[in-house]
This record gives C-alpha cells, sequence and structure tokens, in this order.
C-alpha cells in the first residue's frame, strides 16, 4: 500500500523561532504566507495538529480563498481538508472554537486514552507506521503537519516528513522556542529545493522535498 506524502508548513522568524521569548502568538505570518498556507490546505486531504498547540491557538487553519475552495469542489473534494488532532490523553477543551469550524474532526490516541466522542472518528495510536497506514486506509493520502515542535520533531525523526513548506519572515524574535526540539533526534537525509517564491511582506517562501529511503517508527514524544 502506497504511504501519504507529509508536507510540514510552517512560517518562522529569520532566526528560526515560532514564538517570542515569553511565548504566545508571534503572528509571524502576513498575507503572502497566508496564501501559500491555503494552497497547502487546498492540496491536503488532512491536516495533523497536535494537541498542545489546539489547546494554545483554539482553533485551526482553514482555507478562506474562494478559488482554493472552488478548485476542492470540482475536483469533488469538501471545502477543508479533515483536522486530524493527535493527542495522548484524548483532553480537548470544548469550549475552543475548533469544535465550530466548518470541518471534520478526527482523533490520532493510543487505545488506552479515554474515550471523546466529539471527534467523528478515531483511530489509535500505536507507532507512527500503523498511524500512517490507518490514515491512507481512510483514505487521507496527502497530509499537511501544522504543529506543534514536538510533534513535527517526532514525525521527523523517524524520517516520515516528505516535503517541508517553510515562510520565513522577516523578524528576529530569539528566546527558546525554536521550530524543532532542541534535543529532537531527527532522521536522516539530503533535502533538495523544489521551489522558492518571494511572498508579499518580504516573507520568502522555502519548499524542500527529501530523497531518502524507507521511514521507521518513533516514540510517542510528538503527542499532546
Amino acid at each position: 500500500m502506497l504511504r501519504p506524502v507529509l508536507r510540514l508548513v510552517l512560517a518562522v522568524s529569520l532566526d528560526g523561532r515560532l514564538a517570542p521569548p515569553e511565548g504566545g502568538a508571534a503572528q509571524l505570518g502576513g498575507p503572502g504566507d497566508r496564501r501559500v498556507l491555503e494552497e497547502a490546505l487546498a492540496w491536503a486531504d488532512g491536516c495533523l495538529i497536535g494537541a498542545e498547540t489546539l489547546r494554545r491557538h483554539g482553533s485551526t487553519c482553514l482555507i478562506h480563498a474562494q478559488d482554493l475552495r472552488a478548485q476542492r469542489s470540482a475536483a469533488g473534494r469538501s471545502d477543508q481538508p479533515v483536522a486530524v488532532v493527535v493527542s495522548r490523553t484524548a483532553a480537548i477543551p470544548l469550549e475552543l472554537p475548533f469544535w465550530r469550524q466548518p470541518l471534520e474532526r478526527w482523533l490520532l490516541a493510543p487505545s488506552q486514552a479515554p474515550p471523546f466522542p466529539a471527534f467523528q472518528a478515531r483511530l489509535d495510536w500505536d507507532g507512527w507506521a500503523s498511524a500512517i497506514d490507518a490514515l491512507a486506509e481512510r483514505g487521507l493520502m496527502r497530509l499537511v503537519v501544522l504543529g506543534g515542535a514536538a510533534l513535527a520533531g517526532s514525525l521527523l525523526a523517524g524520517d516520515w516528513i516528505d516535503e517541508l513548506q517553510l515562510s520565513l519572515c522577516p523578524r528576529l524574535l530569539g528566546g527558546p522556542h525554536v521550530w524543532l526540539p532542541l534535543q529532537a533526534a531527527i532522521g536522516r537525509g539530503d533535502w533538495h529545493l523544489q521551489e522558492h517564491r518571494r511572498l508579499e511582506g518580504d516573507e520568502l517562501l522555502l519548499s524542500y522535498r527529501r530523497g531518502l529511503a524507507n521511514p521507521c517508527t518513533s516514540s510517542l514524544s510528538g503527542m499532546g
């Protein structure tokens, strides 16, 4: 069985930070980044979101551009990709705006995690190999990874990420909130530049694809 393609999509500062030193939202991406983010969402069948990232932000990203939604509709696809929340505990506060967003919500959690019926579907997490196979069996063959850093690090450690889409934003933030955990054990492999594009607001899109062998499993450390 073919496995899904995973694309990690991030907006980062020039010094590789996701948030200011004190934490919280950095509001890094401008209109240019927003457009390429929505292009990635339009490409995707589903999005992987860490539970802690969802708790902090309250919602996930949606496609707002009418032309991109029209493309999905013309292809017989839903307006939005499926939101797949990756969590150890399945504890997602019901007051979050996420629950009111117009999309389908799935949960990816260990089998021993308590039930959480607010999701339309639940898949067991027993290592990335079986989880990604389960997503493929459900028809999610193109996956965007939206974060956070622990989830990205866990997937990169197992060589599961196939593509990197980074929007470099013209700010320096400093502090500890880099886009990968400082102690992450990253898998090996060469990355090949696929696209570079100047975006509105002096932002720069960099897209890379990994040319590497078969992926392996990684730990539960990327789950919130």
